[in-house]
């Protein structure tokens, strides 16, 4: 289903969070460019994350990237930087992800951009935004989750802050400049005119703390105070977080302590009959249940308490998650294949519409591979040719 038919997207970012949203509108159906420098390309072709690399290339590029064309282009060479601009004016969307001064430095700042092209939509993501004294600094995952303040919600109270394992803030920063494109797009089918959409990492993964860091504001700004035992949110009560049972692990959110206690028929539990200590004595809470867990089996406290609706789940790691026919029935793995024929597995666009999966079959492009393609349905050559 190609929601974003005729849609051109031309897209300079690199990494992870200019190329994830790019991602998702070519899941939509939009045609997307990656314009990447000659010989070297999109450096996330290099980045890897295991020692598992695909056609001599990251993985993460692969999963990214797939259902995109890519276009070689010196920015620094004045003939290719001309065909660059004479795709422009065809474009609907522009993307970068580069620190701020170097779209001006090359001559593809917003206000160039929409002299050659006034309906453009032209979106950018940067570090920590274009004003004020960390403007320049690196917009790298883990930093961002360190200066966010991120990394001081995992853990217990006594260990390290914690940073999630998965890039978070690329991924947020993606879907933030994502959803702007789309509203701006809706915007200029109603007015006619483009906009410049802007994002930068930083807000996105305030945003993303929204819950928080409202709690935060409006508390006489107390810090928030991780729990000491098995911890998983700084402002919940117990039973909340993920416990050692005698065989694996089991996860506990909101709920009853008192009725716990009966259905688990630990006793020391139903002496917590005031709510409020739920929350003020958690800790002293989370260490008789977790000491109570480890008496049997994560399949046996499942069935006591999935049976009384207790919400709950098992700690699953991907092997086992797999097996499970509740992930099977999503169909999310899907078999992209490359110009080379090499077949790719990876996980699919998570939108349906009207019942339907998303989804193409096309892999990550080689460096360049769709120069003369793009050339010729652009007529980038002829209009060279001409100047």
């Amino acid at each position: 289903m190609n929601l974003l038919d005729d849609i051109i997207v031309i897209d300079f970012s690199q990494f992870l969070s200019g190329p994830s949203a790019a991602l998702r509108l070519a899941d939509m159906g939009a045609q997307v460019i990656k314009i990447e420098k000659p010989g070297t390309g999109d450096i996330c072709r290099q980045l890897y994350v295991s020692d598992v690399m695909i056609e001599g290339e990251s993985t993460i590029f692969h999963a990214i990237n797939r259902n995109k064309q890519s276009y070689a282009a010196d920015l620094k060479d004045a003939d290719d930087l001309e065909k660059i601009k004479q795709l422009l004016t065809k474009a609907d969307v522009m993307m970068h992800n580069f620190r701020p001064g170097v779209m001006e430095r090359i001559g593809l700042d917003y206000e160039t951009v929409k002299q050659i092209n006034p309906s453009i939509i032209y979106a950018e993501i940067s570090g920590f935004g274009n004003e004020g004294p960390w403007k320049d600094l690196p917009g790298q995952d883990l930093l961002l989750q360190a200066a966010s303040g991120l990394t001081w919600l995992s853990n217990n109270n006594n260990e390290s802050p914690t940073p999630m394992g998965v890039a978070v803030v690329d991924i947020m920063a993606g879907t933030h400049i994502a959803q702007g494109i789309l509203a701006t797009l809706y915007k200029r089918a109603v007015s006619g005119q483009g906009a410049l959409v802007q994002v930068n990492m930083l807000e996105s993964i305030l945003d993303f703390q929204f819950e928080v860091l409202t709690a935060y504001y409006n508390d006489g700004k107390q810090l928030p105070v991780r729990g000491a035992v098995n911890s998983a949110h700084a402002y919940i009560a117990a039973p909340y977080g993920i416990y050692k049972t005698n065989d694996g692990y089991i996860a506990l959110a909101m709920s009853d302590i008192v009725l716990l206690g009966t259905l688990l028929q630990c006793e020391p539990l139903k002496q917590f009959n005031d709510s409020n200590d739920w929350f003020n004595k958690r800790d002293d809470i989370k260490k008789i249940l977790a000491n109570h867990l480890l008496t049997n089996s994560t399949s046996t406290w499942l069935g006591v308490l999935e049976k009384a609706d207790i919400w709950c789940a098992p700690v699953m790691d991907y092997d086992k998650l797999m097996q499970q026919e509740g992930y099977k029935v999503l169909n999310m793995e899907i078999t992209v294949t490359t110009s080379n024929g090499l077949e790719v597995t990876t996980t699919r666009c998570p939108l349906r519409v009207d019942g339907n999966i998303l989804s193409a079959d096309r892999g990550a492009p080689q460096l360049g591979e769709h120069n003369e393609v793009i050339d010729k349905q652009f007529e980038l050559e002829k209009v060279f040719q001409e100047k």
